[in-house]
């Protein structure tokens, strides 16, 4: 087995078990470390077991490289027989999804490179992911500006010749601003294929702006998704955040009536919409989009989730539009 894809294999597994962000990033760190030297460097290394003698490659990052020569290294194999299906209620529902609407790469706040990150969406099932990085607003996740972006779908044109036929959907996660216009020049969302408009900041507005703020970027037509509706953190490393206050039956109906699809977001941390607000859509009959809003190659595989949640309230396959072909997916986006 190949060391490099190895180490990056073992990192998976453990973000997708939700391990220290320490333990998987010497993983990673010593994939990088490997994946640079020059074949007949890594040839020497390989006789003399001097992997250590690396800078970023420990003990055990040593030794599965030093096992994958032979085959799956031990650990990796450990991990997994140890990992466990997730979202088990979800599990027909998790079967019809054909992609992945929200996800980020290192050009914004990820962890890894876009291409780490599609090709692993490929590796499980996925016919297409959509990459949507921050909008330059957010400076704290380092938003792409419009050049930037611009850059990135330079990059994502040249991948999706290499990693056809799966598709990288460009996209952005781009910021609901406070009196409901979008963080990024309009021509520019226009191009892309998915747009997920959220709201980061000012989440403790007062209930009546915040509604008008929310209604005003889902009428917009370039929006296709409302990220994470709520904004509420239940758990996990940043603590925890209450809800924004909203009336989410205006919102929804807007969602409804411009056809803007509420997202369901995989991410244990935020469980968002609560089960209320996921029966309020419902019962308006909004569309969904169940997303993993995923910052590391392990994270992807967090669609269970959210469909678990989802099957729990009664959603659909046909309600969800990411169960969608490609095709007819990007022209109900259009």
């Amino acid at each position: 087995m190949d060391p490099v894809d190895a180490l990056r294999e073992v990192a998976f597994w453990l973000e997708r078990s939700r391990a220290e962000t320490h333990r998987v990033r010497a993983f990673r760190r010593a994939a990088d470390v490997v994946a640079a030297l020059p074949e007949a460097e890594r040839e020497k290394r390989r006789r003399a077991d001097s992997w250590t003698g690396l800078s970023g490659v420990g003990p055990k990052t040593a030794q599965v490289v030093k096992e994958s020569f032979d085959g799956i290294p031990a650990y990796l194999r450990d991990l997994r027989d140890a990992a466990e299906p997730i979202g088990l209620g979800g599990h027909e529902l998790r079967a019809a999804l054909k992609g992945d609407l929200h996800t980020h790469s290192n050009w914004s706040d990820g962890g890894s490179p876009i291409e780490e990150m599609m090709r692993r969406a490929k590796l499980l099932g996925h016919e297409y992911c959509a990459l949507t990085d921050h909008s330059p607003r957010l400076t704290i996740a380092n938003g792409l500006s419009a050049e930037r972006l611009r850059t990135q779908l330079t990059i994502v044109r040249e991948l999706n010749e290499t990693l056809a036929p799966f598709r990288i959907l460009t996209g952005i996660e781009v910021d609901i601003l406070d009196d409901g216009a979008l963080d990024q020049d309009e021509d520019l969302l226009a191009e892309l294929d998915i747009v997920v408009a959220s709201v980061h900041s000012n989440l403790r507005a007062e209930r009546g702006a915040m509604t008008r703020r929310m209604v005003r970027a889902v009428q917009n037509p370039n929006v296709d998704v409302l990220g994470h509706c709520t904004g509420r953190l239940v758990e996990g490393g940043r603590g925890t955040r209450p809800e924004s206050k909203f009336d989410a039956e205006k919102v929804f109906t807007a969602c409804r009536e411009y056809g803007t699809a509420v997202e369901i977001n995989s991410r244990p941390e935020r469980r968002d919409p609560p089960r209320r607000l996921i029966d309020l859509a419902l019962d308006i009959g909004c569309l969904f989009s169940i997303d993993t809003d995923a910052h590391a190659p392990g994270q992807l595989d967090w669609l269970g989730y959210g469909c678990e949640r989802a099957a729990e309230r009664g959603v659909t396959s046909e309600q969800v539009i990411n169960t969608w072909p490609r095709e007819k997916l990007l022209e109900w986006a259009r």
